[in-house]
This record gives structure tokens, sequence and C-alpha cells, in this order.
């Protein structure tokens, strides 16, 4: 209850912050005229709330309780606490298409033909979700052995998949010095200048992960047993892992297709909140959503408020300034506990 009144209070609080100063009350009010046949606000309040900064902050919270469920169901099937959507190659293979599109010059003013809706956003999220779920493929196949899906194969496959596509990626950089400002900006991940539009393409591919992960969850518990074990209690292993795989790696690739690539988000956050309330995975993932949207939110929202002019920080540099040396000091301390 508590993370979920910080997160609704965290809503209005984003849409506050930016280079226009309007305040909680005011963008609270505007919110709220949403519901109000007679709006109290004025039109310049509403259009920036509501037209600007509600749609990015509620894109920031999807996309951040996404990437925290998927780094659950990642840490869960290869039962290590610091797997993450980086550990089998999707995030680098969702950048990876985003990049590809940037040089060939799709990235905007391109329209998806037959959706006049989305006809500003060009075909650089469909291409960052095509080069996610196509490294996902990649993976997959070689990290078969013997006709089952194994987790040391399935990590050993993502560390070779995600290698070799960064090697693509710099080597498009190299080809052309005039996208490596884009492609740079892209990988380091940032909300700014999203939407409704790219919220809209995101949401489908979020809820159809959620709700596969969900049906999981206890087949995700049996799993952590070990391969045995879940055989002994009626689990198809391989089936399970690679359906709950798919539809962790899903979710990453649509994130990135809309955010570029977002570190930490997905390796720190449900590895704090399992400290917290233990390894059971339907709390561990609701708590997870939750939190993982609320640091998102607060992330973004630092972003483009830390630097003046209207600047901002790429939100991936937000994350990993904050995540890497709060991830190190909980080391230090599990190793503490470990040598105790």
């Amino acid at each position: 209850m508590g993370l979920a009144l910080a997160l609704v209070l965290s809503i209005p609080a984003a849409c506050a912050v930016g280079p226009l100063d309007i305040g909680f009350s005011q963008a609270t009010q505007a919110l709220l005229d949403l519901f109000r046949s007679v709006p109290l606000t004025d039109e310049t309040t509403r259009v920036v709330v509501v037209d600007l900064r509600l749609s990015r902050t509620l894109l920031a919270a999807a996309v951040g309780a996404g990437l925290a469920v998927s780094g659950a169901v990642f840490q869960g099937i290869l039962q290590n606490p610091l797997a993450d959507p980086f550990t089998v190659g999707v995030s680098t293979g969702a950048a990876f298409g985003a990049s590809m599109a940037i040089f060939l010059g799709l990235s905007a003013g391109l329209p998806l033909v037959g959706l006049p809706f989305f006809s500003d956003m060009g075909l650089l999220p469909v291409a960052g979700l095509a080069g996610g779920l196509a490294a996902l493929a990649i993976v997959i196949l070689l990290g078969r052995s013997g006709g089952t899906l194994r987790r040391e194969t399935l990590v050993l496959a993502g560390i070779v998949v995600s290698t070799f596509l960064s090697a693509l990626i710099a080597l498009l950089k190299a080809l052309d010095e005039e996208s490596v400002t884009s492609i740079v900006f892209w990988i380091m991940g940032s909300f700014q200048g999203r939407g409704w539009v790219h919220l809209i393409l995101f949401l489908p591919y979020f809820l159809l992960g959620a709700a596969l992960i969900a049906l999981r969850s206890r087949e995700l518990d049996i799993l952590s047993l070990g391969e045995v074990q879940a055989r002994q209690l009626g689990v198809d292993a391989a089936r399970t892992r690679t359906l709950l795989l798919t539809a962790a790696s899903l979710i990453t690739a649509a994130s990135v297709s809309v955010a570029g690539v977002i570190g930490f988000a997905g390796l720190v956050v449900p590895h704090v909140v399992r400290l917290l309330v233990g390894g059971e995975h339907r709390p561990l993932l609701a708590f997870s959503a939750l939190a993982g949207a609320l640091a998102l939110i607060w992330a973004d929202t630092l972003a483009r408020s830390v630097l003046h002019g209207g600047a901002e920080l790429p939100v991936g540099v937000v994350t990993a300034l904050l995540g890497g040396p709060f991830f190190a000091l909980l080391l230090r301390r599990r190793a503490r506990e470990w040598r105790q």
C-alpha cells in the first residue's frame, strides 16, 4: 500500500517538474480536470501537464515496471541474483535494431503504413523491438543442448550474442560518423520526446508479457528448486523456461524500443526487493513492478531537471550513476555477511 500510494503521488509530482515550474497543487488540479466537465486550470498548464509530461511519466513508470519484472524473471530462470535483461542479449539486440534504423535513416519521418496515429514516430521503435526478439531467437537456438534449454548454456549464448551485436553497433558507428551521436544517445536511454504514441505502442507487449509471467509465477518458484525437483513435481522445465524467457524478453525488447537501453533498473530493483520480501515470485514480481515504476519516474524527473535551459541527461546515465554505487555497497554488505 505504501508503494502504491507513493506511485500515485509521484505522478503529479513528476508532472510538476520541468523548465516551466508549475507546482504540485497545480499539476494535481490539471490531472483532476481530466475528470471534470469544467476545468479549473488554464489551457497552458493543462497542455504542459497532460499532453507533454503525463504521457512521459506514465511511460517511464510502465518501462520501469517492465524492466524490473523482466529482471526478476531472468534472475529466477537463471538462478542468479546478478542476472538482468542484458544477460541473454535481448537489450543489446534491441539496441542493434534501433542502431540499424538510425544508420539507414529510418529513425524519423517514415510513417507506419496504414497507421496515421503513428505517422510521426518512424520505424525506430519497430526496428528495436524486432532486433530484441531476433536476438532472443538466436540465443534460444544456440542455448539448446540435447533438445533442452539449460540455464548454463543460456548464459553463455547470451554473452556470445551480446558481444557480437555490440561489435556490430560499434561497426555502424565507425561506418557513419553522422549517426554516432544519435546511436550513442539511444544506447544511453532517454524519454525525451516520448509521448502517448510510444506508451500505446509499449503497453500491449507489456501487458501480454506480464500476463504470461503472472500465470507461470508458481512454476517459476518450482524452477528455483532445480531441474530434477521440477521434473518430479510435474513441471516441464525446458518448456516453462522458454515461455518465461520469451515473455520477459518481449517486455525488455519493447522497453528498449521506446526508451533506449536503460541499465540497472532490471538488476538492482528486483535484487533489492528480493532482500526485503523474499524469493516467492508472486509478491516479488508485484513489488518489483511498483518499485521499478517509482525508480524510473524519479530517475527521469532527475534527468530532465538537473540541467538548466531545458537540457536533459540520458536517463540511463542517471540510473547507472545512482544504481552502480548503491549496488556496490549492497554487494560489500553481503560479502561481510558471508564472511561472518
